[in-house]
């Protein structure tokens, strides 16, 4: 459900007003930015991903239902768009072991006292293969459960969780190395 002022922006978006789409772009515009990086690993493809979601929000906005927030609606449209561009990469992920949905352990133990820097770990995660980014972008930092990623992504609910614990794996080997 959304606010009266946000129907009010929303309506104003809708009559071609000039004023209120960039309204509209500017409240949402940097946390997208994020979203479409952090899966993305690349600034020029994130800017591209960018405005194309918003090409396309605006496009679209008759069709908002207000079934969700605005925020994520818009976020949905914009994860979209970043999956197009894998699409168009060709990405594949890698073979899930058909076993009956094990996943595999995980094969470390935190340690409650490590602490590393945010630029550490943001550099770690960009170093991710794109699979793997992409989930855990989509499970750790967006909130969405596996169920949600796999429609989202096409793939089978384990292979979800399997991307996402090896995806940890590889994020923690990462932030050993020196």
């Amino acid at each position: 459900m959304h606010s009266e002022a946000e129907s009010l922006l929303i309506a104003r978006c809708l009559q071609g007003d000039r004023q209120a789409q960039h309204t509209l772009y500017q409240r949402y515009s940097d946390a997208m930015y994020n979203v479409c990086y952090r899966m993305l690993g690349s600034e020029a493809e994130a800017e591209d991903a960018l405005q194309e979601s918003f090409i396309d929000i605006f496009r679209r906005l008759d069709s908002f239902r207000a079934e969700s927030s605005l925020g994520a609606w818009i976020k949905r449209i914009v994860i979209n768009h970043c999956l197009n561009v894998f699409k168009k990469r060709r990405i594949r992920f890698e073979e899930i072991n058909e076993r009956a949905g094990e996943v595999p352990a995980e094969e470390y133990q935190d340690d409650e006292d490590t602490v590393y820097e945010v630029k550490r770990v943001k550099d770690a995660i960009m170093r991710l293969p794109d699979g793997y980014r992409q989930v855990l972008t989509l499970y750790l930092i967006e909130g969405y459960d596996h169920a949600e990623i796999a429609d989202i992504l096409g793939i089978q609910e384990t292979g979800s969780k399997s991307q996402y614990s090896r995806a940890r794996a590889k994020l923690r080997a990462l932030l050993i190395e020196k």
